[in-house]
Formats: structure tokens, C-alpha cells, sequence
């Protein structure tokens, strides 16, 4: 119903931190997180209107129409939209380990090539 929204307000607050600190945002690679952000709210929010969940006229989420359904909505963000914001974070945190990480494993393993050579002389 609306759990495209948390994930959109993470987004909105990463972008205005990325906005207000430029060499912190550049270091983080605050862009690649807004990217995944930015790029899943769009496409939740291509799938809520395609089924018919948002609407061009207020209160634009059918979910608020209905007083009884606002129960509903607000466990629907505070359990998907949340997991899917954890997810969103840990796959930026995984790529970005990774990005540090592997430039040194492949260091270490030449350094091994190297290193044989020289004992078995």
C-alpha cells in the first residue's frame, strides 16, 4: 500500500546529506546508495499504481480513503518498507566491503605467486 515510502524518505535524507557533505558523500559512495534508493522507490511506486494503490487524486493512497485500512498500511511500511530499506543498506554495505577488499586479496594472492618462485630456488 505505502511501503514504498520509507525507503523514499531514507532516500530523501542520504541525498541531502550527499548535497550538504561532498568529499564524506564522494568516500561513502553516497551516489550508489541514492542510486539503489531512488531506483527502488521508482519501481514500487510504478507497481502501486499499476495495481491501483496510488491514485492521481487525494488522499492519493487508496489505503487512507478508508479509516479502517490505515492500521493496515502503516504495518505494511513499518514491515516492508523497513526490510526493504535494511536490504537496500546492506547490499550497498556489501558491495561497498567488497570494493575495499578486494584490491587486496588479489595484491596478496600475486605476492604468493611471487613468492614461490623465489623459494623453490
Amino acid at each position: 500500500m505505502a511501503c514504498f515510502l520509507v525507503p523514499m524518505v531514507l532516500a530523501i535524507i542520504t541525498t541531502i546529506i550527499q548535497k550538504a557533505s561532498g568529499r564524506l558523500a564522494t568516500r561513502l559512495k553516497l551516489t550508489f546508495l541514492n542510486t539503489l534508493l531512488w531506483g527502488g522507490v521508482m519501481l514500487l511506486a510504478v507497481e502501486h499504481v499499476w495495481h491501483g494503490e496510488v491514485v492521481p487524486w487525494p488522499p492519493f493512497l487508496t489505503a487512507m480513503a478508508n479509516p479502517i485500512n490505515i492500521p493496515v498500511m502503516l504495518y505494511e511500511m513499518a514491515t516492508i518498507g523497513t526490510t526493504m530499506s535494511v536490504v537496500i543498506v546492506l547490499t550497498w554495505t556489501i558491495t561497498l566491503t567488497l570494493i575495499r577488499v578486494m584490491p587486496k586479496i588479489v595484491t596478496f594472492k600475486e605476492l604468493e605467486q611471487v613468492k614461490k618462485p623465489l623459494t623453490q630456488l
